[in-house]
C-alpha cells in the first residue's frame, strides 16, 4: 500500500481519523509512524499514527493529472478484469467503458466480479499514490453505445488487422477503444469508424487486453 486512502466517515474530527480493517493491517504491517494518505476524490498530504487506528493528516497537494483518455474496454474475462481495472486506474486513466461485443461471452456479464470493480479501482490507486477515483460504466448494448459516442479529440480502435499503426506521443485527448480476445468483428470496426475512430495496430503481434493497455498508452502518452 503506497498510500492509505481515506473517506469522509474516517474523519473524528478536522485532521484526525480513526481506521480499522485492512487499512488498519497494513498499517500495521508497514509499522511506519508517518505514511503518505490522501482522501477520495481530494487531496493528498501525510498522517501520523498517534494512536492505535489514529492519525494525525495533514492533506495539502493535489492528486496527479488525470491522463487524458478515455478507455472503451470489450468486457474481458473475469478472471483478469480484477487487474485490469487496477492497472488502469494505476495508469491515470479516469473514464472506463466496459461495453459488449460479438465475442464477448454472454456469461461474463453475470460474474461476480462486475459488483467489485471500485475495490479494484481503490487498489490501483493505492499502487499510483492517486485519490481521483475513475468512473466506470457498463454498457451492454453495443450499437446504441458507439452510435451515441461522442468524439473529442483523437478517437482510435485497436484493431489487429489495421494497416496503420497506432502513433506516438498524441498531444490531444483520446478515445481509445480496444475489443476482447480475437478482436472486434469486421462490422463492429466499421460502426466505430462510422462514428469517427480510426483502425490501428501495434504490429503483427496479437497481445492480451491486460498487455495491450500499457503497451498502448505508453505509445500514445
Amino acid at each position: 500500500m503506497n498510500l492509505l486512502l481515506l473517506v469522509p466517515e474516517d474523519f473524528i474530527g478536522p485532521t484526525r481519523v480513526r481506521i480499522g480493517g485492512r487499512r488498519l493491517e497494513e498499517v500495521n504491517r508497514i509499522g511506519a509512524t508517518t505514511l503518505r494518505a490522501g482522501l477520495i476524490d481530494g487531496r493528498m498530504g501525510t498522517a501520523e499514527v498517534v494512536a492505535t487506528g489514529e492519525l494525525e493528516v495533514h492533506l495539502d497537494s493535489d492528486p496527479p493529472p488525470a491522463l487524458p483518455l478515455t478507455l472503451i474496454l470489450a468486457l474481458p474475462r473475469p478472471k483478469v478484469l480484477n487487474r485490469v481495472i487496477a492497472g488502469a486506474t494505476s495508469m491515470g486513466i479516469k473514464k472506463i467503458f466496459l461495453i459488449n461485443a460479438w465475442r464477448v461471452e454472454k456469461s461474463y456479464w453475470k460474474s461476480p466480479k462486475l459488483d467489485h470493480l471500485r475495490d479494484q479501482a481503490l487498489l490501483g490507486l493505492e499502487q499510483a499514490r492517486d485519490t481521483m477515483m475513475p468512473r466506470i460504466e457498463l454498457c451492454r448494448f453495443f450499437v446504441p453505445f458507439v452510435e451515441e459516442l461522442s468524439v473529442n479529440g483523437v478517437a482510435l480502435v485497436a484493431h489487429p488487422g489495421a494497416t496503420e499503426i497506432c502513433p506516438r506521443d498524441v498531444q490531444q485527448p483520446v478515445m481509445l477503444a480496444i475489443g476482447p480476445e480475437g478482436g472486434f468483428i469486421d462490422g463492429e470496426i466499421a460502426s466505430f469508424e462510422r462514428a469517427g475512430f480510426r483502425a490501428v495496430s501495434l504490429g503483427p503481434r496479437i497481445l492480451r487486453v491486460e498487455t495491450a493497455i500499457p503497451a498502448l498508452v505508453g505509445r500514445l502518452f
